[in-house]
């Protein structure tokens, strides 16, 4: 079990975390101080919302704590868009 997707409950139990587009949007949005309103599926993080790679690398450790599901550092370059995030973790998670 890759406890990265999953959140711990009360005496060790998991349950799994749903990734939705809005709950990403939202931890984009506190991490990368935009607007809720520019974040779509085909939002590009560096090219539409002018993320650099630090601000990369701090969305992923929001996602860790707030979701329970991370980005790991060596696929890092392989994200470009919000839709890549949420395929990401999907596919990690199942």
């Amino acid at each position: 079990m890759n406890s990265a997707a999953y959140w711990p409950r009360l005496k060790g139990q998991y349950t799994i975390m749903e990734i939705t587009l809005e709950n990403v949007r939202d931890i984009i949005v506190e991490t990368l101080s935009c607007d809720a309103g520019d974040i779509k599926p085909e939002t590009n993080l560096i090219e539409d919302l002018e993320a650099d790679s630090l601000e990369i690398v701090e969305l992923s450790m929001s996602l860790q704590e707030k979701l329970g599901a991370g980005i790991a550092d060596e696929d890092l370059e392989k994200i470009h868009t919000v839709q890549d995030i949420l395929d990401y973790i999907k596919s990690k998670q199942g």
